[in-house]
């Protein structure tokens, strides 16, 4: 474990911040003023099918209802069920043509059943936001668990490779979109989350190779979300002992950033407005880290 993160941190350069991680959870209060949300242009999305792994809860819901908002129908997965429902049942309610799958994104088999029922239950896949990924407690790389090394590396990177195996064949006939979340700690270094790192840096170059292969018939991008106000940027503040305001001192905007900001990127990448934008790393982060 690093040294604690005192006032001093404003003046640290980057690699002793942990503000890479922040990707995935349920909103949370920070105390800072937030960001208002992004608007959706209604019906920007109509006719259309999307998938969203890991959508039971962060970024994952949020994005989902953003979708059923601009006129997609959605099916997202997520390994805990009771979430699932919940948020299925809310959207639902919301007037949203919706289906949560069950489904575990370290199962291939899993996975493909999961986008069979999809296309199955809607008759076609336009979207896939491949979104699924976890976080472990950080370490150094010589104290770091070896099974937490492989179940990071099975979420976040195998997770997003085997949705893609399975989902591409259909957004190759309709001519679809695929968004997958990457994370600024994929484009830069930081100390003590070396699995996490990793995962997101491979995550970036799957949707690079990817656009390359695929590119005469499918959009695809990733996004690279910076601090995002989640449980997970709850826990990089206990655990590293460091502040709202010390985590944001190295972005211009100085604040975090907020789910709905991110669901909108991704609506607008999902959506013809971004028809002629494919293989690129798009960073929703206040501003870039030097």
């Amino acid at each position: 474990m690093t040294e604690e993160i005192t006032s001093a941190t404003m003046m640290l350069p980057r690699r002793h911040l942990l503000a890479g991680m922040l990707v995935a959870g349920a909103t949370a209060s920070t105390g800072l003023t937030a960001a208002p949300a992004m608007a959706q242009t209604p019906g920007i999305l109509e006719g259309k099918v999307a998938i969203v792994t890991g959508g039971t809860s962060g970024i994952g819901a949020v994005t989902a209802a953003a979708l059923v908002r601009a006129g997609a129908k959605v099916a997202f997965n997520g390994r805990r069920e009771a979430l699932g429902r919940e948020v299925e049942s809310r959207l639902r309610a919301a007037g949203g043509d919706v289906a949560y799958i069950k489904s575990d994104v370290r199962d291939a088999h899993q996975i493909e059943r999961f986008v069979a029922e999809t296309v199955e239950r809607y008759g076609r896949l336009d979207i896939a936001f491949n979104n699924a990924g976890i976080d472990l407690p950080p370490a150094p790389i010589a104290d770091t668990d070896i099974a937490g090394f492989d179940d990071q590396i099975a979420t976040n990177l195998r997770g997003v490779f085997v949705a893609m195996k399975y989902e591409l064949p259909h957004l190759v006939q309709s001519q679809g979109a695929m968004i997958n979340t990457a994370s600024i700690g994929g484009r830069h270094a930081f100390p003590n989350i070396v699995a996490y790192g990793a995962s997101k840096a491979a995550v970036i170059h799957m949707t690079r190779a990817a656009a390359q292969e695929y590119g005469r018939h499918v959009r695809i991008n990733a996004i690279a979300p910076g601090p995002i106000e989640t449980p997970m940027l709850e826990r990089v503040r206990r655990d590293w002992k460091v502040t709202t305001e010390q985590l944001v001192a190295p972005y211009p905007m100085r604040r975090v950033g907020t789910p709905e900001e991110v669901a909108s990127l991704v609506v607008f990448l999902a959506s013809d407005a971004s028809s002629y934008i494919s293989g690129h790393v798009i960073g929703i982060d206040g501003g870039d880290l030097a």
